[in-house]
């Protein structure tokens, strides 16, 4: 895992830039720690940073090649799963490696299929490739989207990052935002609409798409999107394969030159991946598994039970990490700790993100970062198999709206009257066009298709914004996480099951329990889904409201286009807010907390709305 920047404009004598290519790749210096790298060449600079995970001497980066005469260049950021295999096939075509490094594999994988590549590789991954003699640098981000890469377009030139900060560290790209983007950030925050990267002009490619940039054009091109097709597996054969792909996603990620840890949370999920790499460690004499658990001071004081919280995880953490007989540790975080975090998030994400669920995560992987480089996590489950409540319950499930932000009442109530008036116009339309992106069989019951269009909603957004709080909350910190679910065959697999099977037994993930129920605790198995922990302690929220009230109190942007009447009736009257405002977590001192966010962001970032 590691950081990776590009700049291409043949006007430019890149070797003039050297200061501010240092600085661009210095704000990249968290998620590669280890070493960095540069290489100039006429009009084209391409920046890594590192975090070295395997083959440590010869997998630096930038790393050449050349082939038939030709030079090729990559900066290279994430992990493949399918390495071996590939390199196979490259040596029966009569190329040579050097090493046993990914990165070695893919540039070698586009000099012979060029960007073809691409369908080949799993994994988890960003990158650009220079094509010395064609004057071209081809961009590519992984299947299911765990790897970003921004860029930033201009007349004569393209910039390119893996995160926001080094594009404006070019001083190219300025740090403004206009209507779109505010309607972003109020309306859609913690997500974003694919492609856009809230700041203007700074867009993202989208999972499964690529890009060429030749002749000062850019040509995008999406290479894989999930597609429809007849599920012709039994309920027994479909039990076996969902095990079989998820065993194997698991096993393939847990190769590795450094030592591996795991997120346990008693769920369904990391439970199967603890449980699973628990075996193999002992089928392959590795010894025991390391895994970690996360808590908020005094939380079982204050826990309320609740239809997206039903309990809490601390029940279930101890049986599973005994069933698996890891070495386990739980990181127990302070509230305040947490709320400080709030500002190292919005540096992490760049953008106000998802408030205190963030920071947790942050400090989280800082703790497990003085002990491991590498972790394994379980998220995308619940997007890909119907996790959430709003997949069964079928009012909710039939209405036309995003499930996890149904109503922009709370958020148009923390803004002045007449200030971006358009916000639920501007969601529902976003909506709309998901939908009408899900591809669909005429065969298709009323409500295989309509989990067809929930399918990618919660593919292409809900699912985007915790991938991104994963990769930056913990590339913060130096510390890459893996996600087996996000194996782009399970995706595939899943997207075509019809509801009645993969809710088998009527229950949410019903067909990953079934696959998985003889390796795990009936408890743990069919325990009804809880999400990530958030703190229930209300000093948290007396934190939050103290410094909101400090804001109301500032004269700059963001207070004139804020309501202190809204938002003071949501200080006063918590318990009034009964839709969160994004995702099952989001509640009043969330909504206080992405205020404070919002603040530091304009402050930190010195936004200027245009």
């Amino acid at each position: 895992m590691c950081g990776i920047a590009g700049w291409f404009d043949n006007e430019i004598d890149m070797s003039k830039q050297i200061p501010v290519l240092y600085k661009m790749s210095q704000t990249l210096s968290k998620r590669g720690p280890d070493e960095n790298g540069l290489y100039i060449n006429k009009g084209c600079a391409l920046l890594h940073r590192r975090l070295i995970v395997i083959d440590k001497e010869n997998g630096k980066q930038p790393m050449a090649a050349r082939h038939r005469g030709k030079t090729y260049i990559i900066v290279y950021n994430g992990e493949l799963y399918n390495t071996d295999e590939l390199r196979e096939d490259l040596k029966a075509s009569g190329y040579h490696f050097r090493g046993h490094s990914d990165t070695e594999v893919v540039l070698k994988s586009y000099m012979k299929y060029k960007e073809k590549c691409a369908d080949m590789l799993n994994g988890i991954f960003a990158f650009a490739i220079y094509d010395v003699s064609e004057n071209s640098i081809f961009l590519c981000r992984d299947k299911i989207g765990v790897k970003p890469l921004f860029y930033y377009e201009y007349d004569g030139g393209i910039l390119f990052a893996s995160e926001i900060k080094a594009l404006l560290a070019s001083k190219i790209v300025k740090p403004q935002i206009d209507e779109t983007g505010l309607y972003e950030i109020f309306f859609l925050g913690p997500a974003r609409t694919p492609s856009c990267g809230v700041f203007k002009g700074i867009k993202e490619l989208k999972p499964g798409e690529s890009a060429l940039y030749k002749n000062q054009k850019l040509t995008k091109k999406s290479y894989f999107t999930i597609q429809a097709k007849e599920h012709t597996d039994s309920v027994e054969e479909t039990v076996e394969k969902t095990r079989f792909l998820l065993t194997d996603a698991i096993n393939r990620q847990l190769v590795s030159d450094m030592p591996l840890c795991f997120f346990l949370s008693g769920g369904l999920d990391s439970s199967i991946i603890v449980k699973t790499a628990s075996q193999y460690y002992k089928e392959n004499k590795l010894g025991k598994i390391n895994t970690y658990s996360v808590e908020y001071r005094d939380n079982e004081k204050y826990f309320k039970k609740s239809l997206f919280q039903p309990n809490a995880d601390f029940e279930y953490i101890s049986l599973m990490s005994r069933n698996a007989d890891s070495r386990h540790r739980e990181i127990i975080l302070d509230n305040k700790a947490v709320a400080d975090a709030l500002y190292d998030s919005v540096i992490a994400r760049d953008l106000p993100g998802y408030v205190d669920v963030d920071s947790s995560l942050l400090l989280f992987c800082g703790e497990i970062k003085k002990d491991y480089t590498v972790a394994l996590s379980g998220e995308c489950a619940d997007e890909l198999f119907g996790g959430y409540p709003w997949y069964h319950n079928k009012e909710i499930l039939f209405e036309d709206n995003f499930p996890w932000s149904k109503s922009q009442d709370v958020r148009s109530s923390i803004l002045k009257d007449g200030v971006l008036p358009k916000g639920a116009e501007y969601v529902r339309q976003k909506y709309l066009d998901t939908i009408n992106l899900a591809p669909k069989l005429k065969t298709d019951s009323k409500t295989d298709a309509r989990m067809r269009e929930m399918f990618y909603l919660n593919f292409y957004w809900f699912m985007q914004c915790l991938l991104e709080r994963k990769d930056r909350c913990s590339m913060y910190n130096g510390l890459e996480v893996r996600v087996p679910f996000c194996d782009y065959r399970l995706a595939e697999y899943a997207y075509n099951m019809p509801w009645k099977i993969k809710a088998y037994n009527n229950r949410e993930k019903g067909i990953v329990r079934k696959a998985f129920e003889d390796i795990l605790p009936e408890e743990i198995c069919w325990r009804k889904k809880s999400p990530y922990p958030k703190t229930h302690n209300p000093i948290y929220f007396d934190i939050c409201k103290e410094r909101v009230i400090n804001i109301l109190k500032k004269k700059n942007p963001l207070t004139e286009m804020l309501s202190k009447e809204g938002i003071m009736n949501i200080i006063e009257n918590p318990d009034s807010i009964t839709t969160p405002w994004y995702g099952q977590l989001m509640q009043a001192p969330q909504i206080l907390a992405y205020i404070i966010e919002l603040d530091y962001w304009f402050e930190k970032y010195n936004v200027e709305i245009v």
